[in-house]
């Protein structure tokens, strides 16, 4: 690769994988995080998906912590959810 990351209009993004100082990260073009309207320092949440896939979002703390009740809540009435779902 010639160290800019390729686009292409179907597939997105190929970015490699860098060694950055003591650490191994990605690099992301500024067109990208325009875009999804990141910048240096915002957060991502990583989401592993099947067959090797991920999916990257802006950490959001009050979606975590909305997420975190209603993980609370299915487990404490996952019988409830079940007769319902029926």
């Amino acid at each position: 690769m010639n160290g800019r990351p390729q686009a292409t209009e179907a597939e997105g993004y190929v970015l490699q994988i860098k060694k950055i100082g003591n650490s191994t990260g990605l690099i992301l073009p500024k067109e990208l995080l325009a875009r999804l309207k990141l910048a240096a320092g915002d957060k991502l949440r990583v989401v592993e998906q099947t067959e090797r896939g991920i999916k990257l979002t802006p950490y959001d703390p009050r979606h975590a912590r909305a997420m975190e009740i209603a993980r609370r809540s299915f487990r404490r009435y996952a019988d409830a959810y079940k007769a319902l779902a029926k």
